[in-house]
């Protein structure tokens, strides 16, 4: 057996069509990426189409197929028409990616209700209505699936200064466990892949000098990470290679949430 052949057996996503929420952000802009990269037809979904145009010409440089399709996260109608457009130009999805997020460093005190609500509707909302529409049609159509959702190193540990947006992926976390175990029957896979710290639009307001300072001090490799170190763990998650995980918290972070004293 050859090497390239085995990795292939093991990672390849040929043939299979990922969904990624909030594509056209850094992050998932980078997993979409990887996806791409091993074979899969990726479809962008967010409201940035001009973003999406960027990382498409990223995509179809390594020669891999994408395409765009404009939605919000939070408006169950609008997914359920991304997945009957993936289905139309597509003809499957088999993994999904829920990405989709915001975040605000306002003091506990002063966060407004409509702060508080608008973080919650796209933070846990968005995901519990990409799991609903989505999940629905992998666990009927027969064939499995992987669901991935975007965590944080604040939903397993509390972090300062992002009160409601910690809470937010706490709520992403424990849904993901329970998805994973009503889902396992149906072999479709529901996990969370959990980054550290790396800079991206929806922190780079909370990265002051002495938030940095404090983060450097608590990360062993000393350093922020970059997008594309997320796509091994993505890989892992969404193919052949990780059939058999599943409610698990996949944590990338350079040894963050190890660092004690």
């Amino acid at each position: 057996m050859s090497t390239p052949n085995y990795l292939d057996s093991l990672f390849s996503l040929k043939g299979r069509v990922a969904v990624v929420i909030g594509g056209t952000g850094e992050l998932c802009g980078a997993m979409a990426e990887g996806l791409a990269g091993a074979g899969a037809e990726v479809v962008l979904v967010g409201r940035n189409e001009e973003k999406a145009k960027a990382r498409l010409a990223k995509i179809a440089a390594r020669d891999g197929k994408g395409w765009f399709h404009a939605a919000e996260a939070t408006d169950r109608t609008q997914l359920q028409g991304l997945l009957d457009a993936a289905l139309k130009r597509s003809g499957r999805v088999d993994i999904v990616v829920n990405g989709a997020g915001i975040n605000s460093p306002t003091p506990f005190l002063d966060i407004t209700e409509e702060e508080f609500d608008r973080i919650v509707r796209v933070n846990l909302k968005g995901v519990f209505l990409g799991c609903q529409v989505f999940g629905k049609y992998l666990t009927e159509r027969g064939q499995g699936g992987s669901i991935i959702n975007l965590g944080s190193m604040s939903g397993i540990l509390p972090l300062s200064r992002v009160f409601t947006y910690s809470a937010t992926k706490a709520a992403v976390h424990n849904l993901t466990k329970n998805l994973a175990r009503e889902w396992a029957p149906k072999n479709v896979r529901v996990n969370v892949l959990v980054p550290g710290f790396f800079p991206a639009e929806q922190n780079r307001k909370v990265l002051t000098p002495d938030r940095v300072t404090s983060i450097m001090g608590h990360t062993p490799m000393k350093r922020f990470g970059e997008a594309r170190e997320l796509i091994g763990a993505t890989l892992l998650l969404a193919g052949d290679a990780g059939s058999f995980i599943t409610g698990a918290e996949i944590i990338v972070d350079g040894g963050y949430h190890a660092m004690t004293i």
